[in-house]
């Protein structure tokens, strides 16, 4: 799933014409640094500075300066070096130098003595990228560590982003950022969660503009707080006019950008011609076009299989889908080239999506068009629905799109430009998980059960991913990982899956834990919760200061029953638990009969955001679902 937008781009730092090559090493003496910016930092950038200059919308050359003090263990990933260089950047020069925390000189490396290797990204069999890497190995704290590299850009599709404050637990006394432009060239830049304007002055037939900030303190991220882009200062950069390997474009408004995507898709939907009966032969005598569309897409998910090639303009351009059709694979943007073909073949017009793919994925910027996403998809346009299509994936349900690629906004391409929508989401009522257990606990607290679930929407992802991507003994293995459960096994386990829009997963499960419940003398401690109890508990004295999010809205119920062994009577059965809160919902109740405990749960949280002043709600919330979760029943025997 490789639309190389996804690729790695390391943020360097920089030096200005109006900084000298190499400053007095006695000015990176660690002790000068102030405590306003040592506070919650585990590195400090001492100077940041980047200039990149515009020569034409195909070259530019940028030059970085990078002194940064690392403080300690924490900071080590940033006491080293990596530079990427591709296709489109060459890296002319690069050079390092470490400093003791007194500012002393102790190593000066080059070019030639750092580490040249080939990139992988996990996914591509084959990338163009390759990055120089070089690290000192120092680990006497506070230490620095000052990097200088110039680039060479051939072919201009995005400009990396100034992030004046790199990352959580990092500080910056100086960060610079200058772009120089001729004067005719429109310099497209956005700032987020700043008001930061830059300078701009006229230098001859050039412009030049400079950003510049000093002393900002270190900031941290918060367990399910925002994302780092979301809380940070920093500005978007991207071209305006722009050129790479011949091709030519404008990204000034989505409209444009479109037309540059459909250049590079240009004459590559040509279907070899067994391909092209094939579709006939499969959709011909079909009269819906729904049941059209999921029979190519099923032909697609049987014949094609998912490999990455990622090279020169290829990171942007798909495979021609003849290519795709003979040689039974592609990334995302050649599969969903081929989908697009397969689907017009059979008359039925399809649209090339751009998106960012995962889980925690940002969204796209929607007012500021240029090249954002990493990863494409297909969308179906069937009047007022749409079909939306994951063509990377031989097992995903069609007009599915989960938490990979769903909910958010996406670029759709048609056939003169672009515009901005939004992929489906999955509420509450679609992502469930119903579960009914039937159980039994001996007199010696060992505890046999039946468990059969439902689930649905993206509550089935994880039941989907055992069926589909886990052998037999994975799947065994993985069953015995997941439960709260002191020791079980679960020794049989069978799967139903009914693909759709909103796909659904039953499971069965057999599952025995012995000791389950506590003997102690003539009592038996039983928790009625088996599978499903909250483990989160969040910190009282914590002070809060960004918003505690709920990404995913699901509700789970669980209807349990457990037969308990002959002469048992309750002794303390625990209290039914009602909340209704902006929270979330749960209810639980047990009730104990002469043979069996009938335990009833349910859980419920919508996607959401909280604000700080809400936290202390936030602690009493889990605090009591924690107890609930975790409440026994007692049961004694008679006399």
């Amino acid at each position: 799933m490789n639309f190389p937008l996804s690729r790695i781009v390391v943020v360097s730092l920089i030096c200005s014409p109006l900084m000298p090559a190499r400053v007095a090493a006695q000015s990176w003496n660690a002790m000068l640094i102030p405590d306003s910016l040592r506070k919650d930092a585990r590195a400090v950038i001492r100077e940041d500075e980047t200039i990149l200059e515009i020569k034409s919308p195909a070259k530019a050359i940028k030059k970085t300066h990078s002194i940064i003090t690392v403080l300690n263990e924490n900071g080590n990933n940033l006491g080293g070096y990596t530079g990427w260089y591709d296709k489109f950047k060459t890296l002319s020069s690069v050079s390092g130098t470490l400093y003791d925390a007194e500012g002393k000189e102790i190593r000066h490396i080059k070019k030639k003595d750092m580490e040249d290797r080939a990139a992988y990204d996990g996914e591509s069999l084959v990338l163009d990228d390759r990055y120089k890497e070089y690290d000192f190995y120092y680990r006497s704290y506070p230490y620095t560590v000052d990097f200088d590299e110039e680039y060479e850009i051939s072919g201009i599709l995005h400009f990396d982003t100034w992030k004046p404050l790199y990352t959580s637990g990092v500080s910056t006394s100086h960060s610079r950022y200058v772009i120089i432009a001729p004067k005719d060239y429109q310099v497209r830049f956005k700032p987020v969660n700043c008001s930061i304007k830059p300078v701009i002055t006229d230098n001859g037939d050039k412009k030049v503009y400079t950003w510049e900030v000093s002393n900002l303190a270190a900031r941290l991220t918060e367990p399910n707080g925002p994302s780092w882009p979301e809380i940070a200062p920093h500005i978007l950069f991207a071209p305006s006019d722009f050129e790479a390997q011949g091709y030519k474009g404008n990204m000034s408004s989505w409209n444009n950008l479109g037309k540059f995507i459909c250049q590079l898709r240009a004459g590559r939907d040509v279907l070899p011609d067994d391909i092209k009966k094939k579709v006939h032969e499969l959709t011909d005598n079909l009269k819906d076009p729904r049941q059209k569309v999921y029979t190519l897409y099923d032909f697609l998910q049987r014949n094609t299989h998912y490999i990455g090639i990622q090279l020169g303009i290829g990171g942007y351009q798909p495979f021609p889908a003849d290519y795709v059709a003979t040689k039974r694979y592609g990334d995302c943007k050649a599969l969903s080239n081929y989908m697009i073909s397969l689907l017009k073949e059979a008359g039925i017009p399809a649209k090339y999506v751009v998106i960012y793919g995962g889980e925690d994925a940002p969204d796209i910027v929607e007012d500021f068009p240029s090249l954002q996403g990493n990863h494409i998809i297909t969308c179906v346009p069937l009047g007022k629905d749409s079909i939306w299509l994951e063509c990377t994936s031989q097992t995903v349900s069609p007009g599915y799109m989960g938490d990979f690629t769903g909910n958010r906004k996406a670029i759709l391409v048609d056939d003169d430009g672009a515009h901005i929508v939004r992929t489906p989401s999955y509420s509450t009522n679609d992502n469930l998980q119903l579960r009914v257990v039937n159980a039994e606990i001996n007199a010696d607290g060992n505890l046999d059960a039946e468990v059969n679930t439902t689930y649905t929407g993206i509550s089935q992802d994880r039941p989907h991913n055992l069926i589909d991507e886990y052998s037999a003994d994975q799947r065994e293995k993985k069953l015995n990982e997941i439960f709260d459960l002191p020791t079980y096994k679960v020794d049989k386990n069978r799967y139903e899956e009914q693909k759709g829009p909103l796909p659904v997963v039953k499971e069965y499960l057999h599952v025995t834990s012995p000791n389950y419940a506590a003997v102690s003398g003539r009592r038996l401690f039983i928790a009625p919760n088996l599978l499903d109890k909250s483990s989160r508990r969040l910190s009282a004295d914590s002070t809060r200061k960004y918003d505690f999010l709920y990404n995913f809205a699901y509700r789970d119920i669980d209807s349990i029953s457990i037969r308990i062994p002959p002469g048992y009577q309750p002794e303390a059965v625990p209290a039914d638990v009602h909340i209704d809160s902006k929270f979330g919902k749960f209810n639980a109740s047990v009730k104990v009969l002469p043979d069996k405990i009938l335990y009833y749960r349910m859980r419920e949280e919508s996607a959401n955001r909280f604000a700080p002043a809400d936290y202390p709600g936030l602690v009493k919330f889990y605090e009591q679902l924690y107890k609930a979760d975790h409440s026994k029943v007692v049961l004694v025997k008679k006399e």
